[in-house]
């Protein structure tokens, strides 16, 4: 690592402000030793670039999960001035609103284990997955925006869940400024037929088992017991999402220069958050993160009908609660404290979830003891984790933790080492049942292809920005 690199103590790192010239505050990384060993260089640099761009408040953060991504590192955490920074689709990346959801069954995992395969096959028929996968909720034209202004309360109105549901959604599952106007046609196509669809890559639908309990009290407000049966899905904006990054990057490479922003990377291309560009890519976002919240909202109702078909169980026996729903790939307009100083900023969270402390006002009236829940999924061999978020979080990093393991390889190099391996053997040798709709996804996603999410957790524990509430593993894996 780059001696300039310095440790501040056991969990953070500091790229000082005089690494790249440009940089407007320092970047900070948390990792320990034996994470810090991982970080690929170009995702260190990365986050020093992140630091040049206008209205930084503070520092540039990056997670432990680091890894490189398009222009802003993904486990990267950036906050901008509302009035004088930028706001950058770099930042939030291509699955606008990727984000992880947790619903906990009044079942326990033993109560599945006979008819887990049962279960696990009903799972994969009623849930779309795959590259491109449609098959879902198909839109016409005169409701094709209305996800895009609701989010998830669109698809409850439409019987996709309960409106209970709603209130355990960050931002209540729809953001206010969303503007479907500048979503272009060619998004809206590509959305048309994805909502309630899985897709592919590292989103996937996981029955899981809470096998350990660290804090009795938060647990119990979450409505986690040791040897529950979970599940969780991780999925985004799909193909609306990706697009309507798409759309933007250029605009703002033309926005940048018009407004004299300095790039250390073309990658970071980004426009004044008050600018006429900045504002349209804000609305655009905004509507793709709405659309985001309706697609987990409609899986989870087909998750629902899936358990009921399978166990021959009522809604009241399964018991399949909404715990929490976290976004990943956002910017949110919200205050926080700089040096001392109470300011509104444009937080970028790219790889990252929202950790807010006890008692903040977002929080439903249930957390508001335990704090923000903090889903960190990991990898599909091994195990994930609920944390909690902090007030220690809210000084440090707006509110954020990491948001994954975070990737180890390339999804070329992990399909190389895959080969001549039989990924879906070697996870049943441990009991876990997968169902893919492709091979090569199972090679691209094999366990050792990421981080151990117990050592990222470890990390954001020991830094004091989250704290762990259960740990589970998983028991069936739906992957596109």
């Amino acid at each position: 690592m780059d001696p300039r690199i310095k440790r501040l103590d056991a969990f953070r790192l500091e790229i000082p402000p005089g690494y790249k010239q440009g940089m407007n505050g320092p970047a900070i990384v948390y990792a320990d030793e034996a994470v810090a060993a991982l970080i690929e260089p170009e995702a260190l640099e990365q986050a020093a670039n992140t630091a040049t761009l206008p209205g930084l408040a503070g520092a540039a953060l990056a997670m432990p999960d680091i890894h490189t991504g398009y222009g802003f590192p993904i486990g990267g955490v950036a906050a901008f001035d509302a009035r004088d920074g930028v706001i950058s689709p770099g930042g939030v990346g291509y699955d606008i609103n990727c984000g992880v959801r947790l619903l906990a069954s009044s079942l326990e995992a033993k109560d599945l284990a006979a008819g887990l395969e049962k279960l696990a096959s009903a799972l994969y028929a009623r849930v779309p997955a795959g590259v491109g996968a449609g098959g879902g909720i198909r839109l016409g034209k005169r409701d094709r925006e209305a996800p895009l202004l609701k989010g998830a309360a669109w698809a409850v109105e439409r019987g996709f869940g309960r409106p209970e549901d709603l209130r355990r959604i960050e931002s209540g599952g729809a953001l206010p400024g969303a503007d479907p106007g500048e979503v272009s046609g060619r998004a809206l196509e590509r959305g048309r037929d994805q909502l309630g669809t899985l897709g592919s890559g590292n989103h996937f639908l996981e029955v899981q088992e809470v096998t350990d309990v660290y804090d009795e009290a938060a647990a119990r407000a979450y409505g986690l017991f040791k040897g529950q049966a979970a599940v969780m899905l991780h999925t985004g904006s799909r193909g609306l999402g990706h697009q309507v990054c798409t759309d933007f990057i250029e605009v703002m490479r033309r926005a940048a220069a018009r407004y004299g922003i300095p790039l250390a990377d073309q990658q970071l291309a980004a426009a004044p958050f008050r600018s006429t560009e900045g504002q349209r890519y804000f609305g655009a976002m905004q509507a793709a993160a709405n659309y985001a919240w309706a697609n987990r909202q409609a899986l989870t109702a087909l998750v629902r009908e899936a358990f009921e078909a399978a166990l021959g169980l009522g809604e009241a026996a399964l018991g399949l609660r909404l715990v929490y729903d976290v976004a990943h790939n956002i910017a949110k307009f919200e205050e926080h404290k700089v040096d001392g100083e109470a300011r509104k900023l444009i937080v970028h969270r790219k790889g990252a979830t929202r950790a807010f402390a006890p008692g903040h006002p977002e929080l439903p009236a249930a957390y508001a003891a335990a704090g923000q829940p903090v889903i960190i999924p990991g990898d599909m061999g091994r195990c994930s984790y609920v944390l909690a978020g902090t007030a220690r979080a809210m000084k440090e990093t707006f509110g954020s933790a990491c948001h994954g393991a975070g990737r180890l390889m390339s999804r070329h190099e992990a399909v190389r080492r895959a080969r001549g391996r039989r990924i879906a053997d070697e996870l049943a040798a441990k009991g876990i049942i997968v169902f893919s709709s492709g091979r090569e996804t199972l090679s691209e996603e094999m366990p050792e292809a990421y981080k151990d999410v117990d050592a990222v957790v470890g990390v954001v524990a020991g830094a004091g920005i989250a704290r762990r509430v259960a740990r589970l593993r998983p028991l069936a894996v739906i992957k596109g």
